[in-house]
């Protein structure tokens, strides 16, 4: 069994009601919902939240909220790993699963083709148990520097010299959905730093933090422009 687990809380502070504000006249938590639907991946579709107002709307839009959300792992410090933890084991104990897909409420720009090329990637893999998205910095972080009481100090002096066409590609997380693999192991794993995982590259146009407003007005100008397109 395949499910999407979406982790929506209640209080998110820097933009408030966050996960169900209107993003283009639509509740934002509605696209991960229907992109999770429309790609036939999962068996269940599921929010974990702690507020009955985003249970709700998750409803409206065809997600299961078969529990609610424990307010110890919904505060500002609670890590997603352990709200997906949370979720597995609630499965685990009538149903057997085989893979989990962490999928964050606010990802307008998710699509089911990436979530399906990342499933079929994790999925004949042999070695790995998890796939998550991630894409490439805009400029290359070799050329990052900090500024001191001392000066200007180069984050990576090695490499000065080097051509930025000659420097390593770096990547980053997208943020935006965590595949795990729960077959041999029910326990959810940090992926990030893992030599686990396999990442999904995503190019930058569908890539956008969402956690200031100015954030928000700009990822809606985008997807505004990307649809009359």
């Amino acid at each position: 069994m395949k499910i999407a687990i979406i982790p929506a809380r209640g209080g998110s502070k820097r933009i408030p009601k966050k996960n169900i504000k209107l993003f283009c006249g639509k509740p934002i938590i509605g696209y991960a919902i229907t992109t999770a639907i429309s790609s036939g991946l999962f068996d269940k579709v599921v929010v974990s939240t702690d507020c009955f107002e985003i249970a709700e709307i998750a409803k409206q839009f065809g997600a299961e909220v078969p529990f609610m959300r424990d307010p110890a792992l919904a505060d500002d410090f609670a890590p997603t790993r352990e709200v997906v933890q949370d979720a597995l084991n609630f499965f685990e104990q009538t149903q057997n699963i085989d893979y989990i897909c962490c999928i964050y409420p606010t990802t307008p720009f998710i699509n089911p083709e990436q979530l399906i090329n990342s499933f079929d990637m994790l999925n004949q893999s042999n070695k790995k148990n998890a796939c998550f998205s991630a894409t490439e910095f805009h400029y290359s972080p070799y050329r990052g520097f900090t500024q001191t009481e001392n000066g200007l100090e180069l984050l990576f002096p090695q490499h000065v010299s080097n051509r930025s066409q000659d420097l390593q590609k770096a990547y980053h997380d997208a943020g935006q959905f965590y595949w795990y693999k729960t077959i041999n192991d029910k326990e959810i794993k940090k992926v990030i730093d893992s030599s686990d995982a396999l990442i999904h590259i995503l190019p930058h146009y569908l890539v956008h933090d969402i956690d200031t407003q100015d954030d928000w007005v700009r990822a809606e100008l985008y997807y505004k422009a990307m649809k009359q397109n």
